[in-house]
Formats: C-alpha cells, sequence, structure tokens
C-alpha cells in the first residue's frame, strides 16, 4: 500500500476525543517562543532605487541607529549590490538583519537592463537555500537563510508618474520578492499634488499588472489595521537622524528655513505607518511569504527544469525515488548516446586522417620519383659531359705529344746541319 493511501486513510479515520485531565502539550506555543527567541531572527531588505533618495538614511530612522556605509556616487558603470549584515538586540530578542542596497541603480545612460543584475542577485540567494536544502546532511537551523524577505522600492517624489525604469524593475521582482512601494523625500511635494501622486502611483501599477506585497487581513487580530494601511499604499516617507528639541520633547525631524518636518509625526509623512506594517505587525509574514510563496514558486520551477514532477503523464503520484532512477535512466541514455556519436566522429576522424597520411604518402612517393629521376637524368648528363671532356682531354694529349716529336725532330736535324757547317768551315780554313 502506498504511503499516501496511508497518509490518507489515517486523516478520514481521525477522531476527536476529550481528556481526562490536564496534560501539558498546551505549553507548546510557549516551547516554540522559547526555542525561537533562543536561536534569534533573520531578516533581509533589499533597498531599490535611484541614487540621492535617501535609502540609507530611512534604513537608519526605521532601525533607530547608525549602520555603517560609504555614501554612492553616480558615476558606477553599472548596478552593483552592497550587501551589509548587522547583529541587533532588543530586550531579550536578537535579529540578524541583513540590508542589501543597489548602488549605481538608475544612474547610466542605458538603463535597459538596470533591472538584471537584482534579479540575479534574489535568485542567487534562492539558488543557495536550494542547494542547501538538497544536501544530505542538511543544516538549516543554523544556516544564514539571505533570501531577500522585503524589497522597499524608492520612488523619485516627481509628482507626475512612475518612470518606466521603476514600472520595468517592479515587474520583473513581484514574482520573486515583496515588494513595498515607498515615496521617499515626499516632503519636496505639497500635499495635495502627493495624494494625486499616490493614485496615480496605484493606477499605474495596477494597469500594468505589478503586484505589490498587500498585507495580510485573514488573521482577525491584524486585519483591520492591516486592511486600513494597504488603503494607504504607497507609503510617503522621511528619513532623518537628527533629533530637533520640539517643546519639551528631542525628536527625529528635519528643518527648513520654513519650518519643521517630524519624521514621526503622522499628519507630516508615514513613517510611522511604514515601520508599523514592516517591522512591529508584519514582519513574520513578509519572512513567511518570501518562503512559501517566491521561494516554492523558484524551487518549483528549478525542480521541473530538472525534471522532477509530482504526477506522471496518468496523473498519478510520482515518488521522488522513481523520478530520480527515471531521470538517472534517461541520463545513462543519454550519455550512452553521446559516447556512441563520439566512439563514431572518433572512428570517422581516424578514418579521415589515415586518408590524409595516405595522400601524403603517395604524394610524398611521387615526389620521391621525380625527384629520383631527376637525379638520374643530371647524373647521365654529368657523365655524359665527363666523357665529352676526357675525350677532348686524350685528343689534346695525343695532339701534344705528336708536337712535341715533331718538335724533337725538327731540333736534331737542325743541329746535325749546323756541325756539318762548322766542318766545313775548319776545313776551307785549313786550306
Amino acid at each position: 500500500m502506498a504511503a499516501t493511501d496511508i497518509a490518507r486513510q489515517v486523516g478520514e479515520g481521525c477522531r476527536t476525543v476529550p481528556l481526562a485531565g490536564h496534560v501539558g502539550f498546551d505549553s507548546l506555543p510557549d516551547q516554540l517562543v522559547n526555542k525561537s527567541v533562543s536561536q534569534g531572527f533573520c531578516f533581509n531588505i533589499l533597498c531599490v532605487g535611484e541614487t540621492g533618495l535617501g535609502k540609507s538614511t530611512l534604513m537608519d530612522t526605521l532601525f533607530n541607529t547608525k549602520f555603517e556605509g560609504e555614501p554612492a556616487t553616480h558615476t558606477q558603470p553599472g548596478v552593483q549590490l552592497r550587501s551589509n549584515t548587522y547583529d541587533l538586540q532588543e530586550s531579550n530578542v536578537g535579529l540578524k538583519l541583513t540590508i542589501v542596497s543597489t548602488v549605481g541603480f538608475g544612474d547610466q545612460i542605458n538603463k535597459e537592463d538596470s533591472y538584471k543584475p537584482i534579479v540575479e542577485f534574489i535568485d542567487a540567494q534562492f539558488e543557495a537555500y536550494l542547494q542547501e536544502e538538497l544536501k544530505i546532511r542538511r543544516v538549516l537551523h543554523t544556516y544564514h537563510d539571505s533570501r531577500i524577505h522585503a524589497c522597499l522600492y524608492f520612488i523619485a517624489p516627481t509628482g507626475h508618474s512612475l518612470k518606466s525604469l521603476d514600472l520595468v524593475t517592479m515587474k520583473k521582482l513581484d514574482s520573486k520578492v515583496n515588494i513595498i512601494p515607498i515615496i521617499a523625500k515626499s516632503d519636496t511635494i505639497s500635499k495635495s499634488e502627493l495624494t494625486k501622486f499616490k493614485i496615480k502611483i496605484t493606477s499605474e501599477l495596477v494597469s500594468n499588472g505589478v503586484q505589490i506585497y498587500q498585507f495580510p487581513t485573514d488573521d482577525e487580530s491584524v486585519a483591520e489595521i492591516n486592511g486600513t494601511m494597504n488603503a494607504h499604499l504607497p507609503f510617503a516617507v522621511i528619513g532623518s537622524t537628527e533629533e530637533v528639541k520640539i517643546g519639551n520633547k528631542m525628536m527625529k525631524a528635519r528643518q527648513y528655513p520654513w519650518g519643521t518636518v517630524q519624521v514621526e509625526n503622522e499628519a507630516h509623512c508615514d513613517f510611522v505607518k511604514l515601520r508599523e506594517m514592516l517591522i512591529r505587525v508584519n514582519m513574520e509574514d513578509l519572512r513567511e511569504q518570501t518562503h512559501t510563496r517566491h521561494y516554492e514558486l523558484y524551487r518549483r520551477c528549478k525542480l521541473e527544469e530538472m525534471g522532477f514532477k509530482d504526477t506522471d503523464p496518468d496523473n498519478k503520484p510520482f515518488s521522488l525515488q522513481e523520478t530520480y532512477e527515471a531521470k538517472r535512466n534517461e541520463f545513462l541514455g543519454e550519455l550512452q548516446k553521446k559516447e556512441e556519436e563520439m566512439r563514431q566522429m572518433f572512428v570517422q576522424r581516424v578514418k579521415e586522417k589515415e586518408a590524409e597520411l595516405k595522400e601524403a604518402e603517395k604524394e610524398l612517393h611521387e615526389k620521391f620519383d621525380r625527384l629520383k629521376k631527376l637525379h638520374q637524368d643530371e647524373k647521365k648528363k654529368l657523365e655524359d659531359k665527363k666523357k665529352s671532356l676526357d675525350d677532348e682531354v686524350n685528343a689534346f694529349k695525343q695532339r701534344k705529344t705528336a708536337a712535341e716529336l715533331l718538335q724533337s725532330q725538327g731540333s736534331q736535324a737542325g743541329g746535325s746541319q749546323t756541325l756539318k757547317r762548322d766542318k766545313e768551315k775548319k776545313n776551307l780554313g785549313f786550306l
């Protein structure tokens, strides 16, 4: 019997029975709280917006501290994501806070691909968690979860409409992260313009199909406040770490020549609403939505790409082992196919190389024969020439010998005649 059938039967056969007395499992919520507090919590925020919109200042204001960080310039060649993790402590609760900022976003002339580094970063965090989850020996209870839980999208206070860069980026991110749009530096536009700007932004988001994070209303304890706050999106916020004395209290505010804007005054901005919704009411829901919605979507798509499925073509349950075996057999089949293709390719290349070598050998033999014949012809010519020279030398020697013989004969004849004349003169002298 399959495990799913057994589980189904167990679920159908479950019945409620009364307890005769106190058992003690009603302390489970307290145990869970104590365990969670001892382990601590993590929360990761992604701040997306153009340079100079006050992202760092707002983070300092939200968490009532001063985070370390260098101010970004407008000279970045591309969008870079800078991540910083901090350990915060409030009462007995520890929070590992990670703030990721988009350095150089919107500063380039060509902004067409400005969203890609952000999408790649979010996917990289999902992939890291998935790889940890797929390990044989998992340590998820100590694993630092770097998945983005909330994306604060900073909108420039133009007072007109959203930029195309904002729409494209939010559309690419809405299926990967919980987007909370906020109007940065909202004290730069008037109250009436701000109201119209909020309506315009909401209309453009709806018309372009951008899904922003909606505060949950299924829990009765927070349904009323979350429903009210959903109507205030996007929040118009102001950030400041300067404290100004107003009355008898020191309050965070921004001073201008015409007056003072109080950060925590709801009549001046929506900072308190943002802090309530982001940190004090819905932080756990943001973490849960990241895991159950966005990460599960990434995980499902990734596993489907790897060939894993829940059901077979007949809509029957498909176990992980069966999927693994099927995928393994498919991989081995592909491997054997590639191996056979490589073997055939190797044999074909060997044959081609043998043919090339034979052709080269044939050409070498032909060249050798030509050179041999040429050598023989040259040798014959040299021998003929040598024979001709030898004949000439012999003829010359014969002529030389004959000439010398004639010369010797001539000299002998001349000498005998001289003796005869001398003798005749001698005879004549005696007379």
